[in-house]
Parts: C-alpha cells; structure tokens; sequence
C-alpha cells in the first residue's frame, strides 16, 4: 500500500475563488487546516498552463509533506513529479494509468457502485472515489449515491473508499459509518471565506467517521 492518507482529500476548482485569491494560497491554507490529500482538477486549460499549474502546487504540497494527485493526466503527472493520477470512468483506464506512472506512484480511481470498484481495485487502483454522495456543485447531471451503495463499496473492496460529491460541514456527519476512509471536498473548502478553519472542521469531523 502505497503511503498516503486520503481523510480529507482536498480536490481543486478555481472558479470557487474570490478575487484576490491565487490557488496555491487556497490550497496552502487548507492544507494547513488539516487537508492530507490535494488533486489539481482544472478544467479548460491548455497543457502548458495545466502543467505550470501543476509544477506550482507541487511545490506547496511538497513544502508540507502531503501527497498531489493530478487529475486524468498521468503524463503530466510523471512530467511534473506528482505523487499520482486519479482517472475517472470516462478516463484512462487504471491499467494504463499504472504503465505510464510506474508501481511507486498512486493511482485512484472513480466508481459508483460496487461492479465498477470491483473492477478498479482488480485493476491496480490504490483508493476509490465514491459518489456523488449528495450530488454535486461542479457536475450538473452527477446524482445523489444511496447510502446503502456507499457501504456496500466499502464492504466489497480492501482498497480506502474516499466519499465525493456535495460533502460539506453541514452534511459530511451524514456519511459516519458508511466505512469510508476519508471524504474528497471541493466548495466545503474553497467557497468559505476562511478556508483554513473550514478545512479544520471537517478535519475534525472526518475522525470520528
């Protein structure tokens, strides 16, 4: 099992961003919340400017120690130096994913039911994105994931279930004892006006799931 803790996993959108704020800052302050896992997933850039992206969040994460997983592109993750890809459904299958990064790196991947984690963790996928648990805010046609599906992916597979989809400090309490092992928030963080405490309270409730 490869080294990393997925129980607040932080996954970037910069159109949460107010004025003023830079990503990195965001992330730094989130991470300084008690963020242990950061994927850079930005849409519409061209990949030069996803790959400088890239190469900046590295340097915060690396300056705090935790683990950045770049979102779809494995070639840009091992251009960079990042700890891993995360490949959805529609994406670049885990198998060739693990080709392009090697055994040493992490790969996750996305599922919705149990067929789907089932196939992923035969495949390689060290951690499973589950969801959307509550629908979500940066997928329109994304719908809500029955709790009982939830738990059944975490009974299926031996691989950490991460929970997506709508988590924020209002709901994430929703998700105890479902068996996950961390929750992946996108606007529960980055929409708050003070990041860094948002980050905190969801820290904090994560360990009691």
């Amino acid at each position: 099992m490869k080294s990393f803790d997925p129980t607040l996993y932080l996954v970037t959108d910069r159109s949460w961003l107010k004025d003023g704020q830079t990503l990195e800052s965001c992330v730094e302050q989130a991470i300084l919340g008690g963020v242990t896992l950061v994927q850079l997933r930005e849409k519409n850039m061209s990949d030069e400017e996803f790959t400088e992206n890239a190469r900046k969040m590295l340097a915060v994460c690396r300056k705090h120690g935790v683990p950045l997983i770049i979102n779809d592109r494995p070639d840009i993750a091992a251009k960079v130096g990042a700890d891993g890809v995360h490949v959805g459904l529609d994406d670049m299958s885990v198998k060739e994913a693990r080709r392009i990064l090697g055994d040493g790196k992490i790969v996750g991947a996305t599922a919705h039911n149990v067929r789907e984690a089932l196939t992923a963790e035969a495949d390689g996928a060290d951690y499973l994105g589950v969801g959307a648990v509550f629908g979500s805010s940066t997928k329109s046609d994304a719908k809500p994931l029955e709790m009982s599906e939830l738990r059944a992916v975490c009974e299926a597979v031996e691989i950490p279930v991460c929970a997506i989809g709508g988590i924020s400090k209002s709901n994430i309490s929703r998700l105890c004892g479902s068996g996950i092992k961390g929750a992946a928030v996108i606007s529960g963080i980055l929409a708050e006006d003070d990041i860094l405490s948002a980050a905190k309270e969801l820290k904090e409730i994560c360990g009691k799931l």
